[in-house]
C-alpha cells in the first residue's frame, strides 16, 4: 500500500487523538527512516527521545528475537528473571535499591505519585499528601499525569483535575520554597524540561530544591523520562547537577522502542508498596526486558554515554552558528543530544519544510525547534541536516 492509501485507511479507522503528519515509516536503521513509498528520512526527533540506539539497534533486535521465542508473556504474581536481571541492573547504576515496572512515562509517574502518597500517610498520616510540581511540566495523560502537568493546554477539557498538585516555576527555589504547607508530600521536577521547550535550569538550582525537601521531609521525585537513558551524556540527566531523588521514573529510551517505564525508589521509600497497593497486568514482562537490558549493556559497554556528549557538542556548535545568520533565532540551549533552538517565528512550517526535505524535525512549546536524535547519529548526518536546514532558514527569513 501507498503512504496515501494507509493515511485514508487511519482517517476511517483510527481516533484523532494526534495531529498526524502525512508520513507513514514503515522501516527504520540507526538514524535513517524509510516511508510506504520508499522515501528516506533523517530522523532528528529519534520516536521523542525513544530510540536512543537508533532504529532497529542489532543488539535489541537480537534480545526481542530470542526472548519471543522463549517467553513473551506471564504474570506479575511470578518471579520474572528478565525483570529482576533489570532492576539488578538499573539499581546498580543508580541511586536506588529497588524497581516497579509499567508501561509508560505516564504509568512510571502515576507509580511514583501514589508511592509518595502512600510513605507520607504512613509516616505522617492522610493530611499530607500534595506535590509541588513545575509550570511548563510535563508528567504524562492521565488524570493524575495531566494534573501534575504544568500546561493548561493539556488540562483543557479535562476538570476537574486530581487535587493536590501545586504549579510554581521552573529554576525558581524561592518561588518552590514558598509553597510548601504542612500538606506538601514531595516535589516533582524533570530535570531539563522536554515538553516545555527544553529549559535546561541553574547550576545550583536542584542543590537548593534538595535542601528544600530535606529540611521539610519531602521526597524529591525525578521526571526522567525523556532526558534519562543516556540522552544528555550521562546515564541520567540529574547527574550533571549533583543532586540525588528519592524516586526516579524512566521510561521512552529504556527498551530500545519497547513500551516499558520504570520507577525506581530508596529502600526506605519503596517499602510502602506492598502487595495490593499498585500493579501493572503487562510491566515488565518477559519481553520488554529482554529488550531493556539489552539497550542498558549497550550503552554502557559501547561507549555512547561519552560519545553522545562529543556528538552533542558538536551539534550544539553546528546549531549556534547556523543561528547567527539568522535574527530570528534567539538561542540554542540543551545537554549532550537533548537541545532546543528558540525561534522569534513559529516553527511548525519550518517542520514540514524539513519533511519535504527527508528531515524528521520537532517543534515544541510552539517556538523551540527541539533535537533529540538517536545518540548513533553521525557527523556526516548532522551536516546534512544542517544544510538542509539552512536552506529551510533562508526561505523563513526572505
Amino acid at each position: 500500500m501507498t503512504s496515501e492509501q494507509w493515511i485514508a485507511k487511519s482517517d476511517q479507522y483510527i481516533m484523532k487523538t494526534y495531529g498526524r503528519y502525512p508520513i507513514v515509516p514503515v522501516r527504520g536503521e540507526g538514524s535513517r527512516l524509510w516511508d510506504a513509498d520508499g522515501k528516506e528520512y533523517l530522523d532528528f526527533l529519534g520516536g521523542v527521545a525513544v530510540n536512543n540506539l537508533g532504529h532497529c539497534h542489532p543488539r535489541v533486535v537480537k534480545a526481542l528475537q530470542e526472548q519471543a521465542a522463549e517467553l513473551i508473556h506471564c504474570s506479575n504474581y511470578y518471579q520474572i528473571p528478565q525483570q529482576i536481571e533489570l532492576a539488578e541492573l538499573l539499581c546498580s547504576h543508580c541511586f536506588a535499591d529497588k524497581a516497579f515496572f509499567c508501561n509508560s512515562g505516564a504509568e512510571a509517574n502515576e507509580a511514583a505519585i501514589k508511592l509518595a502518597r502512600k510513605y507520607s500517610r504512613d509516616k505522617f498520616g492522610p493530611e499530607r499528601y500534595e506535590i509541588i510540581t513545575a509550570a511548563e511540566s510535563f508528567h504524562g495523560r492521565t488524570m493524575a499525569t495531566v494534573s501534575a502537568t504544568g500546561q493548561e493546554k493539556v488540562q483543557r477539557f479535562f476538570d476537574p483535575l486530581l487535587h493536590g498538585f501545586t504549579h510554581v516555576p521552573f529554576n525558581d527555589a524561592a518561588a518552590l520554597a514558598a509553597a510548601v504547607t504542612p500538606n506538601t508530600c514531595a516535589v516533582m521536577l524533570e530535570p531539563i524540561q522536554g515538553e516545555g521547550g527544553v529549559n535546561v535550569p541553574s547550576p545550583d538550582y536542584f542543590h537548593e530544591v534538595r535542601g528544600i525537601c530535606d529540611r521539610h521531609g519531602l521526597l524529591l521525585i525525578f521526571d526522567e523520562v525523556q532526558v534519562g537513558m543516556g540522552r544528555t551524556g550521562r546515564l541520567f540527566a540529574h547527574e550533571h547537577f549533583g543532586v540525588t531523588p528519592d524516586i526516579m521514573t524512566l521510561a521512552k529510551a529504556l527498551a530500545g522502542g519497547a513500551p516499558i517505564g520504570a520507577m525506581l525508589a530508596r529502600d526506605e521509600f519503596a517499602a510502602s508498596f506492598t502487595p495490593g497497593t499498585h500493579g501493572s497486568t503487562f510491566g515488565g514482562n518477559p519481553l520488554v526486558c529482554a529488550a531493556a537490558i539489552a539497550t542498558l549493556r549497550t550503552i554502557m559497554e559501547e561507549g555512547i554515554l561519552n560519545r553522545t556528549e562529543e556528538i552533542g557538542e558538536y551539534l550544539m556548535g553546528e546549531l549556534e552558528i547556523l543561528g547567527r545568520r539568522y535574527p530570528f533565532v534567539q538561542g540554542v540551549r540543551g545537554i549532550g543530544l537533548m537541545i532546543g533552538m528558540s525561534l522569534a517565528v513559529p516553527g511548525a512550517e519550518i517542520v514540514k519544510k524539513g519533511h519535504d526535505r527527508g528531515v524528521l524535525l520537532n517543534v515544541t512549546h510552539d517556538t523551540v525547534l527541539r533535537f533529540v536524535p538517536p545518540l548513533v547519529v553521525t557527523r556526516q548526518e548532522i551536516d546534512r541536516m544542517i544544510a538542509i536546514l539552512d536552506g529551510i532558514f533562508a526561505e523563513v527569513e526572505a
